[in-house]
């Protein structure tokens, strides 16, 4: 391969080949050109008098969000002096300037690096180090944490700040000075375009690398095979696009069929509905848990436009999924994805969809069960394993032994495959909690309570909960001098939302005088899934 990056820094640190899962390209149009670069495929290809963008702050056509991307491109490459695999930070929520600015990173030959606006500062520098970061676009709304996690990091050397949508800020004054147009860089197929960034079980952070091929390689398999869409259509989804279930819903899928993306600023499941009406959305995307949310608001709202809905993130119940058809006849498209996949790789629709299951692997991947022995089962239940076009590759990361077993990529879930090929999710295989669409890392929320002077030991698990598939449980043996007790427990839960983003705060705290332990002092995880399990059923 040809790299147009000049900077290597990702490549040179992605696993060697032997440890790379296999990648298949079984369609025909998974097989790309040699050269290819991501955003031109999505946003320059279409008719420019296309809407490609809509929000409550105005619309933006395809030409508008090419002029725009083309000038981010031209001021980062000519002001900014980005070199082509320069990494670029994007920070902030969903909204047309956060789109064209992911746009201009890859047309300008930069490797895109999107965070949640909601992680707290030590979390940005982390990534900021981690990937060595040189150039950030940030929404001013997120700059707080962002300034603190930069300074920590020192690896920024260039800033641009946007005002959302209001056209305001800093990044808007300087654009309007730059001439339009801009020749992207001739990135190849396989040059690095984002990396994503996942939380392990251990709490640090994991690189997910993905290639230009890669983010039209989920458009062409899920989208194209499974939802079907339409030109015209109207996209929503309340994930941010640094979670790549949302970098697909909201971007790279409506723009690869031209399609409209909804971007809706405000969370929860009222302001989503509100926005179904207003915006007229054909295709909805979020949890199970904001589904569950939204059946008993559905009475007095107008859903007539929607035709289609999608859950990923977490097991979607076959509770919700009868519920949500009977309230609007609609039936949910499930689907189990990852960041180190991409998007979803198992998934059906329409008369395929066995509600409880998951579904049948994507076309352009193959799925299967392992057993004990990381063995290929014909049907039975075990460890998920894919293949396909998009695979597993974490940067400078030795837990890429862990995720890829003889070519397969295993996910960390327990399933089972019945007779005619359909999955069904059992549990995750190891201790990151997933709630309500979030993966959380229970060692990371445990360092934060370490931070409390009033913990003297803790242990975070999660438990079955039936609103957001788990809870965060909080384990926690108090200092001396410290009372146990409900005021403890509010201290502690504020205390763990300003260290880490506020979502994975124990929701639960149980005091305890002792933790389970073996002879040797570790701790037994599994003792206390136990309890969890014994106080849902008390």
């Amino acid at each position: 391969m040809n790299s147009a990056h000049r900077d290597s820094f990702i490549r040179d640190r992605l696993p060697p080949p032997e440890l790379q899962p296999e990648f298949r390209f079984d369609l025909p149009e998974l097989l790309y050109p040699d050269r290819l670069n991501a955003a031109v495929e999505l946003i320059d290809r279409h008719d420019p008098a296309s809407l490609a963008l809509l929000n409550d702050q105005g619309a933006w056509t395809y030409g508008d969000m090419r002029d725009l991307s083309d000038r981010i491109a031209r001021l980062l490459v000519e002001e900014e002096k980005l070199a082509p695999g320069n990494r670029v930070l994007l920070r902030g929520p969903n909204n047309s300037m956060l789109f064209a600015s992911w746009l201009g990173v890859l047309k300008a030959g930069g490797i895109v690096v999107a965070t949640m606006p909601m992680l707290r500062g030590g979390e940005v520098a982390t990534i900021l180090e981690r990937a060595q970061v040189s150039h950030a676009v940030v929404d001013s709304r997120c700059l707080a944490d962002y300034e603190a996690g930069a300074a920590q990091a020192g690896t920024v050397r260039s800033l641009l700040a946007y005002d959302g949508d209001a056209g305001t800020g800093p990044l808007e004054r300087r654009l309007r000075e730059v001439a339009s147009g801009f020749r992207p860089i001739d990135t190849a197929r396989d040059d690095v375009a984002l990396v994503a960034f996942t939380s392990g079980t251990t709490g640090t952070p994991k690189g997910c690398v993905h290639y230009h091929r890669d983010v039209l390689a989920s458009c062409d398999s899920f989208a194209r095979h499974v939802l079907k869409p339409r030109p015209g259509e109207r996209w929503a989804c309340s994930a941010p696009i640094a979670f790549t279930f949302g970098l697909g819903m909201l971007l790279t899928f409506p723009w690869r069929f031209g399609g409209t993306a909804v971007t809706i600023e405000t969370p929860g499941p009222k302001p989503l509905l509100d926005a179904v009406a207003r915006h007229g959305i054909t295709t909805l995307a979020t949890a199970p848990t904001a589904y569950k949310a939204m059946l008993p608001l559905l009475a007095d709202q107008d859903v007539s436009t929607l035709r289609t809905c999608v859950s990923a993130g977490e097991h979607l119940p076959a509770s919700t999924w009868h519920a949500w058809r009977d309230a609007t006849g609609l039936r949910i498209v499930d689907g189990i994805g990852a960041t180190e996949m991409m998007h979803v790789f198992i998934s059906a629709a329409g008369d395929d969809i066995r509600p409880g299951a998951t579904g049948k692997a994507v076309p352009g991947y193959v799925a299967t069960v392992l057993d004990e022995a990381d063995r290929p089962m014909a049907s039975g239940t075990g460890r998920l394993a894919i293949k396909g076009p998009t695979g597993c590759r974490y940067f400078d990361d030795d837990r890429q032994r862990d995720y890829v077993v003889e070519g397969w990529n295993v996910t960390g879930d327990t399933y089972r495959k019945d007779e005619d090929g359909y999955f069904w999710y059992l549990a995750r295989s190891d201790d990151m909690i997933v709630s309500a669409g979030y993966n959380i890392a229970a060692p990371e929320v445990e360092n934060a309570l370490y931070a409390h002077p009033a913990v003297q030991e803790c242990a975070v698990v999660g438990f079955p909960c039936e609103e957001r598939g788990q809870k965060v449980k909080a384990f926690v043996v108090p200092a001396p001098g410290h009372a146990p007790g409900e005021p403890l427990v509010a201290e502690l839960q504020a205390h763990v939302k300003t260290a880490i983003a506020p979502y994975k705060y124990p929701r639960v705290i149980e005091f305890v005088d002792a933790l389970p332990k073996t002879a040797t002092g570790k701790l037994q995880r599994f003792a206390l899934k136990g309890k969890t399990h014994e106080d849902r059923h008390a």
